[in-house]
Protein backbone atom coordinates (compact mmCIF):
# COMPACT_ATOMS: atom_id res chain seq x y z
CA UNK A 1 0.00 0.00 0.00
CA UNK A 2 2.80 2.36 0.96
CA UNK A 3 4.84 1.33 -2.10
CA UNK A 4 1.91 2.08 -4.36
CA UNK A 5 1.45 5.61 -2.97
CA UNK A 6 5.15 6.33 -3.54
CA UNK A 7 4.97 5.06 -7.08
CA UNK A 8 2.16 7.48 -7.85
CA UNK A 9 3.73 10.43 -6.04
CA UNK A 10 3.41 13.66 -8.02
CA UNK A 11 6.31 15.25 -9.78
CA UNK A 12 9.26 17.03 -8.20
CA UNK A 13 8.27 20.14 -6.26
CA UNK A 14 5.00 18.69 -4.99
CA UNK A 15 4.15 18.30 -1.32
CA UNK A 16 4.61 14.51 -1.53
CA UNK A 17 8.06 14.95 -3.04
CA UNK A 18 9.08 17.33 -0.26
CA UNK A 19 7.91 14.80 2.33
CA UNK A 20 10.02 12.06 0.73
CA UNK A 21 13.02 14.36 0.62
CA UNK A 22 12.55 15.19 4.31
CA UNK A 23 12.31 11.49 5.22
CA UNK A 24 15.47 10.69 3.24
CA UNK A 25 17.34 13.56 4.91
CA UNK A 26 16.30 12.33 8.36
CA UNK A 27 17.40 8.80 7.55
CA UNK A 28 20.79 9.99 6.34
CA UNK A 29 21.15 12.12 9.46
CA UNK A 30 20.31 9.18 11.68
CA UNK A 31 22.90 7.02 9.94
CA UNK A 32 25.58 9.67 10.15
CA UNK A 33 24.94 10.15 13.88
CA UNK A 34 25.02 6.42 14.72
CA UNK A 35 27.77 5.55 17.21
CA UNK A 36 30.90 4.12 15.59
CA UNK A 37 31.48 0.37 15.76
CA UNK A 38 33.59 -0.46 18.83
CA UNK A 39 37.06 -1.91 18.61
CA UNK A 40 36.72 -5.28 20.32
CA UNK A 41 39.57 -6.89 22.21
CA UNK A 42 39.46 -10.12 24.16
CA UNK A 43 40.83 -11.18 27.53
CA UNK A 44 41.53 -14.81 28.43
CA UNK A 45 42.45 -15.92 31.94
CA UNK A 46 41.50 -18.10 34.87
CA UNK A 47 38.71 -16.13 36.56
CA UNK A 48 37.54 -18.96 38.81
CA UNK A 49 39.17 -21.70 40.84
CA UNK A 50 42.50 -21.81 42.68
CA UNK A 51 44.38 -19.44 40.38
CA UNK A 52 41.62 -16.85 40.12
CA UNK A 53 43.80 -14.21 41.80
CA UNK A 54 46.06 -14.26 38.76
CA UNK A 55 43.22 -14.10 36.23
CA UNK A 56 41.20 -11.48 38.09
CA UNK A 57 44.25 -9.28 38.57
CA UNK A 58 45.00 -9.58 34.86
CA UNK A 59 41.42 -8.85 33.81
CA UNK A 60 41.32 -5.80 36.08
CA UNK A 61 44.58 -4.49 34.61
CA UNK A 62 43.06 -4.84 31.14
CA UNK A 63 39.82 -3.12 32.24
CA UNK A 64 41.77 -0.18 33.64
CA UNK A 65 43.77 0.28 30.43
CA UNK A 66 40.61 0.18 28.31
CA UNK A 67 38.71 2.60 30.55
CA UNK A 68 41.57 5.09 30.55
CA UNK A 69 41.89 4.89 26.75
CA UNK A 70 38.15 5.32 26.24
CA UNK A 71 38.25 8.48 28.35
CA UNK A 72 40.86 9.80 25.91
CA UNK A 73 38.67 9.10 22.89
CA UNK A 74 39.26 5.41 22.23
CA UNK A 75 41.07 4.42 19.06
CA UNK A 76 40.71 7.02 16.33
CA UNK A 77 37.32 8.01 17.76
CA UNK A 78 36.05 4.44 18.16
CA UNK A 79 35.23 3.12 21.65
CA UNK A 80 37.00 0.01 22.90
CA UNK A 81 35.04 -2.97 24.15
CA UNK A 82 36.73 -5.60 26.32
CA UNK A 83 35.29 -9.12 26.22
CA UNK A 84 36.58 -11.32 29.04
CA UNK A 85 36.52 -15.12 29.00
CA UNK A 86 37.29 -17.55 31.84
CA UNK A 87 39.59 -20.39 30.76
CA UNK A 88 39.10 -22.12 34.14
CA UNK A 89 42.70 -23.37 33.79
CA UNK A 90 41.35 -26.12 31.55
CA UNK A 91 42.82 -26.56 28.04
CA UNK A 92 39.51 -27.54 26.43
CA UNK A 93 37.62 -24.71 28.11
CA UNK A 94 40.35 -22.32 26.98
CA UNK A 95 40.04 -23.46 23.36
CA UNK A 96 36.27 -22.99 23.46
CA UNK A 97 36.72 -19.50 24.93
CA UNK A 98 39.18 -18.56 22.19
CA UNK A 99 36.74 -19.81 19.55
CA UNK A 100 34.06 -17.51 20.97
CA UNK A 101 36.41 -14.54 20.94
CA UNK A 102 37.46 -15.23 17.36
CA UNK A 103 33.81 -15.39 16.34
CA UNK A 104 32.93 -11.99 17.86
CA UNK A 105 35.38 -11.04 16.19
CA UNK A 106 38.11 -9.44 18.30
CA UNK A 107 41.20 -7.66 17.01
CA UNK A 108 43.55 -9.08 19.65
CA UNK A 109 43.44 -11.28 22.75
CA UNK A 110 45.17 -10.33 26.00
CA UNK A 111 46.18 -13.52 27.80
CA UNK A 112 46.27 -16.21 28.84
CA UNK A 113 47.82 -15.88 32.28
CA UNK A 114 49.56 -19.27 32.53
CA UNK A 115 51.95 -21.12 30.26
CA UNK A 116 49.81 -24.26 30.23
CA UNK A 117 46.87 -22.40 28.71
CA UNK A 118 49.14 -20.67 26.19
CA UNK A 119 50.49 -24.00 24.99
CA UNK A 120 46.88 -25.16 24.53
CA UNK A 121 45.59 -22.20 22.49
CA UNK A 122 48.57 -20.90 20.49
CA UNK A 123 48.03 -23.43 17.63
CA UNK A 124 44.41 -22.26 17.41
CA UNK A 125 45.49 -18.61 17.35
CA UNK A 126 48.14 -19.27 14.71
CA UNK A 127 45.38 -20.29 12.29
CA UNK A 128 44.13 -16.66 12.43
CA UNK A 129 45.61 -13.18 12.05
CA UNK A 130 44.67 -12.30 15.65
CA UNK A 131 47.68 -11.73 17.93
CA UNK A 132 47.75 -13.21 21.42
CA UNK A 133 49.60 -10.93 23.88
CA UNK A 134 50.35 -12.78 27.11
CA UNK A 135 50.96 -10.78 30.30
CA UNK A 136 52.63 -13.55 32.35
CA UNK A 137 53.51 -16.53 30.13
CA UNK A 138 57.22 -17.40 30.43
CA UNK A 139 57.60 -20.98 29.20
CA UNK A 140 60.67 -21.55 27.04
CA UNK A 141 58.59 -23.78 24.76
CA UNK A 142 57.16 -20.70 23.00
CA UNK A 143 60.46 -18.83 22.63
CA UNK A 144 61.95 -17.89 19.27
CA UNK A 145 58.97 -18.90 17.11
CA UNK A 146 57.55 -16.72 14.33
CA UNK A 147 53.84 -16.91 15.15
CA UNK A 148 50.93 -14.88 16.52
CA UNK A 149 52.14 -15.17 20.13
CA UNK A 150 53.59 -12.12 21.92
CA UNK A 151 54.46 -11.61 25.59
CA UNK A 152 55.44 -8.67 27.78
CA UNK A 153 57.61 -10.68 30.20
CA UNK A 154 60.81 -12.56 29.39
CA UNK A 155 60.97 -16.36 29.13
CA UNK A 156 62.35 -18.13 32.20
CA UNK A 157 65.72 -18.86 30.59
CA UNK A 158 66.48 -15.12 30.72
CA UNK A 159 65.85 -14.48 34.41
CA UNK A 160 65.76 -17.61 36.60
CA UNK A 161 69.55 -17.48 37.07
CA UNK A 162 68.96 -14.40 39.24
CA UNK A 163 67.08 -16.51 41.81
CA UNK A 164 69.70 -19.27 41.68
CA UNK A 165 72.52 -16.81 42.21
CA UNK A 166 70.82 -15.15 45.18
CA UNK A 167 70.02 -18.41 46.94
CA UNK A 168 73.53 -19.75 46.46
CA UNK A 169 75.60 -16.64 47.13
CA UNK A 170 73.48 -14.59 49.56
CA UNK A 171 71.54 -17.24 51.45
CA UNK A 172 74.27 -19.86 51.38
CA UNK A 173 72.04 -22.66 50.14
CA UNK A 174 73.84 -25.74 48.82
CA UNK A 175 71.21 -28.51 48.81
CA UNK A 176 67.86 -27.46 47.37
CA UNK A 177 64.72 -29.43 46.66
CA UNK A 178 62.20 -28.27 44.04
CA UNK A 179 58.44 -28.75 44.37
CA UNK A 180 56.55 -28.13 41.12
CA UNK A 181 52.84 -27.82 40.26
CA UNK A 182 52.35 -30.05 37.22
CA UNK A 183 49.00 -28.44 36.38
CA UNK A 184 51.07 -25.67 34.81
CA UNK A 185 53.72 -28.05 33.56
CA UNK A 186 54.95 -25.85 30.72
CA UNK A 187 55.91 -23.15 33.22
CA UNK A 188 57.10 -25.41 36.03
CA UNK A 189 59.38 -27.46 33.79
CA UNK A 190 60.94 -24.35 32.23
CA UNK A 191 61.52 -22.67 35.61
CA UNK A 192 62.82 -25.78 37.38
CA UNK A 193 65.08 -26.76 34.49
CA UNK A 194 66.64 -23.32 34.22
CA UNK A 195 67.08 -23.07 38.00
CA UNK A 196 68.72 -26.48 38.17
CA UNK A 197 71.24 -25.62 35.46
CA UNK A 198 72.12 -22.27 37.04
CA UNK A 199 72.32 -23.59 40.62
CA UNK A 200 74.48 -26.59 39.70
CA UNK A 201 76.80 -24.37 37.65
CA UNK A 202 77.37 -22.28 40.79
CA UNK A 203 78.32 -25.39 42.77
CA UNK A 204 74.99 -26.27 44.38
CA UNK A 205 73.02 -29.51 44.28
CA UNK A 206 69.36 -30.05 43.50
CA UNK A 207 68.64 -33.05 45.71
CA UNK A 208 65.29 -33.79 44.15
CA UNK A 209 62.28 -32.53 42.22
CA UNK A 210 58.75 -33.41 43.32
CA UNK A 211 55.81 -32.82 41.02
CA UNK A 212 52.26 -32.63 42.31
CA UNK A 213 48.69 -32.29 41.07
CA UNK A 214 45.36 -31.56 42.72
CA UNK A 215 45.14 -35.18 43.90
CA UNK A 216 48.20 -34.88 46.16
CA UNK A 217 47.72 -34.04 49.83
CA UNK A 218 49.89 -31.07 50.81
CA UNK A 219 50.70 -32.67 54.17
CA UNK A 220 52.18 -35.69 52.41
CA UNK A 221 53.96 -33.42 49.96
CA UNK A 222 55.57 -31.47 52.81
CA UNK A 223 56.86 -34.68 54.42
CA UNK A 224 58.33 -35.84 51.10
CA UNK A 225 60.00 -32.47 50.54
CA UNK A 226 61.81 -32.66 53.88
CA UNK A 227 62.78 -36.32 53.66
CA UNK A 228 66.10 -35.63 51.93
CA UNK A 229 66.96 -32.97 54.54
CA UNK A 230 67.56 -30.07 52.12
CA UNK A 231 68.73 -26.70 53.40
CA UNK A 232 66.21 -25.01 51.09
CA UNK A 233 62.87 -25.84 49.47
CA UNK A 234 61.88 -23.87 46.38
CA UNK A 235 58.21 -24.03 45.40
CA UNK A 236 57.09 -23.51 41.79
CA UNK A 237 53.32 -23.24 42.15
CA UNK A 238 50.38 -20.85 42.38
CA UNK A 239 49.88 -18.60 45.40
CA UNK A 240 47.19 -20.76 47.02
CA UNK A 241 49.07 -24.05 47.00
CA UNK A 242 52.34 -22.31 47.86
CA UNK A 243 50.86 -20.64 50.93
CA UNK A 244 49.22 -23.83 52.18
CA UNK A 245 52.30 -25.95 51.46
CA UNK A 246 54.54 -23.52 53.36
CA UNK A 247 52.25 -23.92 56.37
CA UNK A 248 52.61 -27.70 56.20
CA UNK A 249 56.40 -27.47 55.90
CA UNK A 250 56.65 -25.07 58.84
CA UNK A 251 54.68 -27.47 61.03
CA UNK A 252 57.49 -29.98 60.47
CA UNK A 253 60.57 -27.78 60.16
CA UNK A 254 60.95 -24.19 61.37
CA UNK A 255 64.50 -23.74 60.10
CA UNK A 256 64.57 -24.90 56.47
CA UNK A 257 64.77 -21.91 54.12
CA UNK A 258 61.88 -21.44 51.72
CA UNK A 259 61.49 -19.64 48.43
CA UNK A 260 59.07 -19.37 45.51
CA UNK A 261 59.05 -18.69 41.80
CA UNK A 262 57.27 -15.64 40.36
CA UNK A 263 53.93 -17.41 39.89
CA UNK A 264 53.14 -17.33 43.62
CA UNK A 265 53.92 -13.62 44.09
CA UNK A 266 50.43 -12.25 44.70
CA UNK A 267 48.86 -10.87 47.87
CA UNK A 268 46.92 -14.11 48.14
CA UNK A 269 50.15 -15.84 49.18
CA UNK A 270 50.42 -13.62 52.26
CA UNK A 271 46.69 -13.82 53.04
CA UNK A 272 46.67 -17.63 53.04
CA UNK A 273 50.17 -18.28 54.35
CA UNK A 274 49.89 -15.96 57.32
CA UNK A 275 52.73 -16.14 59.81
CA UNK A 276 54.15 -19.24 58.12
CA UNK A 277 55.29 -17.32 55.03
CA UNK A 278 57.27 -14.73 57.01
CA UNK A 279 60.85 -14.79 55.71
CA UNK A 280 60.03 -16.58 52.46
CA UNK A 281 61.98 -15.20 49.49
CA UNK A 282 59.71 -14.52 46.54
CA UNK A 283 60.69 -13.80 42.95
CA UNK A 284 58.63 -10.99 41.35
CA UNK A 285 57.78 -9.61 37.90
CA UNK A 286 57.11 -6.21 39.48
CA UNK A 287 59.37 -3.83 41.35
CA UNK A 288 57.09 -2.99 44.26
CA UNK A 289 59.37 -0.17 45.39
CA UNK A 290 59.33 1.53 42.00
CA UNK A 291 58.83 5.29 42.45
CA UNK A 292 58.51 6.48 38.86
CA UNK A 293 55.49 8.75 38.20
CA UNK A 294 54.04 6.34 35.62
CA UNK A 295 53.99 3.40 38.02
CA UNK A 296 52.71 5.41 40.97
CA UNK A 297 49.89 6.80 38.82
CA UNK A 298 48.98 3.31 37.61
CA UNK A 299 49.04 1.84 41.13
CA UNK A 300 46.89 4.63 42.53
CA UNK A 301 44.36 4.35 39.68
CA UNK A 302 44.20 0.56 40.05
CA UNK A 303 43.71 0.69 43.82
CA UNK A 304 41.01 3.36 43.51
CA UNK A 305 39.19 1.35 40.85
CA UNK A 306 39.43 -2.14 42.36
CA UNK A 307 40.29 -1.62 46.07
CA UNK A 308 43.24 -4.00 46.08
CA UNK A 309 46.89 -4.06 45.02
CA UNK A 310 47.57 -4.69 41.32
CA UNK A 311 50.49 -7.02 41.93
CA UNK A 312 52.38 -8.41 38.97
CA UNK A 313 49.26 -9.71 37.20
CA UNK A 314 47.54 -6.31 37.17
CA UNK A 315 50.71 -4.54 36.08
CA UNK A 316 51.66 -6.85 33.22
CA UNK A 317 48.09 -7.11 31.90
CA UNK A 318 47.80 -3.31 32.00
CA UNK A 319 51.02 -3.14 29.98
CA UNK A 320 49.91 -5.84 27.53
CA UNK A 321 46.59 -4.12 26.91
CA UNK A 322 48.21 -0.73 26.33
CA UNK A 323 50.66 -2.37 23.93
CA UNK A 324 47.70 -3.72 21.96
CA UNK A 325 45.88 -0.37 21.99
CA UNK A 326 48.98 1.55 20.91
CA UNK A 327 49.55 -0.86 18.02
CA UNK A 328 45.90 -0.64 16.96
CA UNK A 329 46.18 3.16 16.97
CA UNK A 330 49.40 3.24 14.94
CA UNK A 331 48.47 0.48 12.47
CA UNK A 332 48.64 1.61 8.86
CA UNK A 333 46.30 0.61 6.04
CA UNK A 334 46.99 -2.87 4.68
CA UNK A 335 49.08 -3.62 7.78
CA UNK A 336 48.20 -6.57 10.01
CA UNK A 337 48.21 -6.03 13.75
CA UNK A 338 51.17 -8.38 14.08
CA UNK A 339 53.10 -6.19 11.63
CA UNK A 340 52.09 -3.09 13.58
CA UNK A 341 53.29 -4.65 16.86
CA UNK A 342 56.67 -5.51 15.37
CA UNK A 343 57.09 -2.18 13.58
CA UNK A 344 56.13 0.03 16.52
CA UNK A 345 59.45 0.02 18.34
CA UNK A 346 59.40 0.82 22.04
CA UNK A 347 56.08 0.62 23.91
CA UNK A 348 55.94 2.54 27.19
CA UNK A 349 55.01 0.28 30.11
CA UNK A 350 54.14 1.37 33.63
CA UNK A 351 57.62 0.40 34.87
CA UNK A 352 59.74 -0.23 31.79
CA UNK A 353 59.91 -0.03 28.01
CA UNK A 354 58.69 -3.02 26.02
CA UNK A 355 60.20 -3.92 22.66
CA UNK A 356 59.45 -7.12 20.79
CA UNK A 357 62.04 -9.03 18.82
CA UNK A 358 61.11 -10.56 15.46
CA UNK A 359 59.42 -13.49 17.23
CA UNK A 360 57.32 -11.49 19.69
CA UNK A 361 59.59 -12.10 22.69
CA UNK A 362 60.87 -9.33 24.94
CA UNK A 363 63.24 -8.61 27.82
CA UNK A 364 61.95 -7.77 31.28
CA UNK A 365 63.77 -7.84 34.58
CA UNK A 366 62.61 -9.77 37.63
CA UNK A 367 63.01 -8.75 41.26
CA UNK A 368 63.49 -10.56 44.54
CA UNK A 369 61.60 -9.78 47.72
CA UNK A 370 61.21 -11.19 51.21
CA UNK A 371 57.92 -11.37 53.10
CA UNK A 372 58.31 -9.33 56.28
CA UNK A 373 55.52 -8.17 58.59
CA UNK A 374 52.94 -9.30 56.05
CA UNK A 375 54.41 -7.34 53.14
CA UNK A 376 56.69 -7.94 50.17
CA UNK A 377 59.93 -6.09 50.87
CA UNK A 378 62.41 -5.69 48.03
CA UNK A 379 65.84 -7.27 48.37
CA UNK A 380 68.95 -5.46 47.09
Amino acid sequence: MHAQSVAHCPVKGSRCWRQLLLIATCLLGTLSCAPPEPVRIGFLGGLSGRVADLGIGGRNGAILAVEQRNRRGGINGRPIELIAEDDQQDPEVAKQAVARLIARPVEVIIGPMTSAMAIAVVPQINATTIPLIAPTVTTNALTGIDDQFFRVVAPTARHVFKSAEYHYQERGLRRVLLVCDLRNKAYAESWAGDFRRAFVALGGTVVGEIGFTEDDALSTLAARALASRPDGVLIVANSVDTGLLVQQIRLRDRKVQLATAEWAATERLIELGGQAVEGVVVAQYVDRQNATPAYLAFRQAYRERFAHEPGFAGLTAFDATNVALDALTSRQKQQTLKQALLAHGDFVGAQSLIRFDANGDTERDTFLSRIHDGEFQSLP
